[in-house]
């Protein structure tokens, strides 16, 4: 139990490491991140510290910072986020929750296995696999100039590639990011004509084996508490439940509110 909590903690802290963001800064212990990327991992508050201000005026600070940024204001809760009760306060104040994810770890990396016959793997550059997984994504193009900026400027390098047919028709495509023994998975997606054939599964086999080869051990991934076709791939390769996040926002208080008015 206490080998699981050990990488459950791991997989945070590297979690955090590969997803910084160049608009990065600190308030009282708590870790805000700035980017107009997609991702609300880049664009959040990580709260790593309870700090010595009053909770309504830590979040005025930060609150400050995201206008400042053209940004709204998202909370990151984990079950280490500080102060140890952060969740039950922003849910008193009416921050409904929203977009849970899980994080699934894997202590020991899978045996090497062979593409099969007719599948090629691809490496990119980050502002192609950015461009090539925004478009797919439907991201917009601020979005996917912030993703390859924070992929080029993240201390934590990232590799990412594309699977492909001999067709050159796209089969998936994914990226990693290793420090030391731990590598996390990242961004890995089947187009929608693709799906169900195993293509994710044997993305994520070369990329772990790719990791392995060059010194990683143990794994991490996160993926949407209600993405079950996802989740059950991951578990083929041995992942298993770690622990759940999600964000609470008075944006999406708002919007809320508005909605049920507008009802």
């Amino acid at each position: 139990m206490r080998r699981a909590a050990d990488l459950a903690q791991r997989a945070e802290q590297a979690g955090l490491n590969a997803s910084a963001p160049p608009q990065e800064k600190l308030i009282e212990g708590w870790l805000i991140r700035l980017s107009p990327g997609k991702a609300k991992r880049s664009r959040c508050i990580n709260a790593l510290a309870a700090g010595s201000l009053p909770l309504d005026e830590l979040l005025a600070r930060c609150q400050a910072a995201f206008a400042a940024a053209h940004l709204p204001l998202y909370v990151r809760v984990t079950p280490y986020s500080q102060p140890s009760d952060l969740d039950e306060q922003l849910a008193a104040k009416g921050w409904p929750a929203s977009d849970a994810a899980d994080v699934m770890v894997l202590p020991a990396l899978p045996a090497t296995a062979e593409l099969p016959a007719g599948q090629v793997l691809q490496a990119l550059e980050a502002p192609a696999y950015a461009q090539l997984v925004g478009h797919l994504r439907a991201s917009s193009a601020e979005e996917i100039s912030a993703h390859a900026e924070r992929l080029q400027a993240s201390p934590v390098p990232y590799r990412g590639f594309a699977l492909r047919a001999a067709d050159t028709s796209l089969l998936a495509c994914g990226q990693f990011a290793r420090e030391g023994g731990i590598v996390g998975l990242f961004d890995i997606f089947t187009p929608p004509e693709q799906r169900g054939q195993g293509c994710a599964l044997n993305l994520c086999r070369q990329l772990l084996q790719i990791a392995g080869s060059e010194g990683a051990h143990e794994a991490y991934l996160q993926v949407g508490s209600d993405n079950f076709e996802a989740q059950r791939v991951y578990a083929r390769l041995g992942f298993s439940f770690a622990y759940r996040y999600h964000y609470r926002s008075p944006a999406t208080a708002t919007t809320t509110a508005t909605a049920n008015t507008a009802a």
